[in-house]
């Protein structure tokens, strides 16, 4: 016989199992196995949890981004006809006019900037009759879209303000919502 202990394919690859069972067993029983085992959990639970909130975010896009489309339309479809307002003052029409391009100055409302009010230009939102008459199931996506606190529009009093202005009673509309530019 062959003094050689593994002369035949089989031996050798019962000796192969041999070894590689050995080493997973091994490693199985080892500490810097259970470390490995213990960073891959962790780590699928921070995967999972990324995922879940990346969902969660991407919901969130989709509801705003139906909310804008949804805001742009009711804007779209309410193009108001001119209408002068009653009883302007001649020299705030006049500034108006040449500075604003026929707009009212919304900036004038409690609540409103001058960034907010071009955002509102831009949404077609010119005039206080637009303020005045905007749709309260438009009132959300709105203040979304303006980066507002939720029930701001409510809470400022913007139709009233709006009507104030757009009817000329600066003066109320100083008494009762402070002097404002």
């Amino acid at each position: 016989m062959n003094d050689l202990p593994y002369t035949t394919p089989l031996q050798f690859i019962g000796l192969a199992l041999a070894l590689i069972a050995g080493l997973l067993l091994g490693l199985a029983s080892n500490r810097s196995g259970r470390r490995w085992r213990e960073r891959y959990e962790a780590e699928r639970d921070a995967h999972q949890a990324l995922s879940e909130e990346l969902a969660a975010a991407n919901t969130r896009i989709r509801d705003l981004e139906a909310a804008n489309s949804r805001l742009e339309r009711s804007l779209a479809d309410r193009r108001p006809a001119p209408v002068a307002d009653p009883a302007p003052n001649k020299r705030d029409s006049a500034i108006r006019s040449w500075f604003y391009g026929g707009t009212d100055v919304l900036a004038r409302i409690r609540g409103i900037d001058e960034h907010r009010e071009r955002q509102l230009n831009q949404l077609g939102i010119q005039h206080f009759r637009d303020i005045e008459n905007l749709p309260r199931e438009d009132e959300l996506p709105l203040e979304e879209r303006l980066g507002l606190a939720r029930g701001t529009i409510v809470d400022e009093n913007w139709r009233e303000q709006a009507a104030l202005l757009r009817a000329g009673h600066t003066d109320e509309h100083a008494r009762r919502f402070g002097h404002h530019a």
